[in-house]
């Protein structure tokens, strides 16, 4: 029986298949946290933070989807990175959304009306691509119901009328293996696979991309050097000139998160996140539910979330979205996580 990855790195009370909504943060993680915070409290060397744990931080991530570290930019959130982009586009433009991506993805933009929004079903997306979309925007993986996009169409159709993109990885990495340098904009918020405390978010920029943006709150953090601290700043060249101030106590633990899943390594957690998610899969076919189909970590089954109770009064967390009962399974999820989940869907009829 496949057992977790992240051995005794996770400690939870309950069976814990709500990745997609939060992730657990590893007991490594929670001891870099406290470690800082007794430093702050007693006034030692490293009081408020280490500006090396937040340089770890962006080159673990740079690692892990594949870009060099002066292409990432972090911040604490992902709407206001999707903002920063909103905000470079020329009145008029149009922008181009799967139906009913998550909000942090569309917001930013329709809080424009001066662009022209338009939306087409994520299967058909890259189709709807046409001459004058100035950027599509999309989620990598739908937090609504797990379904993974058709990158590859994607790219090409934007390539072909020469469209920009925004990808939000939230939903993805962690466990899909992404190449962020293949897209103009990516953003990333950590707390959900890649199992870090809220407040730690990413953007990547294409060196060809990153004139096409304008800092809006630049600020010491977004200098060429630490050494600027008085008069205006000289911006960094690289994307760390979109860099807001870190948390660092989110940050501290993130450094410890982010080096578990390197250590693990995303082949490993891509098999196994969704070798657990296709063994759901079949045991709701078992029980006469029709899940929607893929090969996601994410599981979602339309009109079945009012057994999301049941299924919390039994020590099974989940979510629902839309009306569909929503698993995620992650490194600390074991075959014996889904088959209590179908066991409970089981007896609860």
């Amino acid at each position: 029986m496949e057992t977790p990855l992240g051995g005794d790195e996770f400690a939870p009370v309950s069976t814990y298949l709500n990745t997609a909504s939060c992730g657990l943060v590893p007991r490594r993680a929670v001891a870099a946290v406290r470690e800082l915070a007794e430093d702050t409290a007693a006034g030692n060397e490293r009081t408020g933070g280490s500006l090396a744990s937040t340089a770890a931080v962006r080159e673990s991530f740079a690692r892990l989807v594949g870009v060099a570290a002066d292409r990432v930019a972090m911040a604490g959130s992902v709407a206001g990175f999707s903002g920063l982009i909103a905000a470079s586009l020329p009145p008029g433009a149009e922008v181009l959304f799967p139906e009913r991506d998550f909000a942090s993805v569309i917001t930013p933009f329709s809080a424009r009306p001066d662009l022209r929004l338009r939306f087409a079903p994520l299967d058909g997306l890259a189709d709807a691509v046409r001459p004058g979309t100035a950027l599509v925007a999309l989620s990598a993986v739908q937090s609504a119901d797990g379904r993974v996009a058709d990158l590859a169409a994607v790219r090409e159709a934007a390539s072909a009328h020469g469209a920009r993109i925004l990808l939000d990885a939230t939903q993805a990495a962690g466990w899909l293996p992404l190449d962020a340098g293949a897209y103009d904009y990516t953003v990333t918020s950590a707390y959900k696979f890649l199992l870090s405390p809220r407040g730690v978010s990413f953007l990547t920029v294409r060196e060809d991309a990153q004139e096409s943006l304008r800092p809006l709150a630049p600020g010491l953090f977004a200098a060429e050097t630490r050494d600027e601290m008085y008069g205006a700043l000289t911006l960094a060249r690289s994307a760390r000139r979109f860099d807001e101030p870190p948390s660092f106590l989110a940050y501290h633990a993130a450094e410890r998160s982010l080096a578990l899943v390197e250590e693990i390594g995303l082949p490993a957690l891509h098999a196994h996140a969704t070798g657990l998610a296709a063994r759901f899969r079949a045991g709701l076919a078992g029980l006469g539910h029709t899940p929607v189909p893929g090969d996601s970590a994410i599981v979602a089954v339309p009109g079945l979330g009012a057994a999301q109770p049941v299924l919390g009064r039994a020590g099974v967390m989940v979510s629902v979205t839309d009306g569909h009962l929503r698993a995620a399974f992650h490194l600390y999820n074991s075959a014996a996580d889904v088959d209590r989940a179908l066991e409970v869907l089981a007896a609860a009829g």
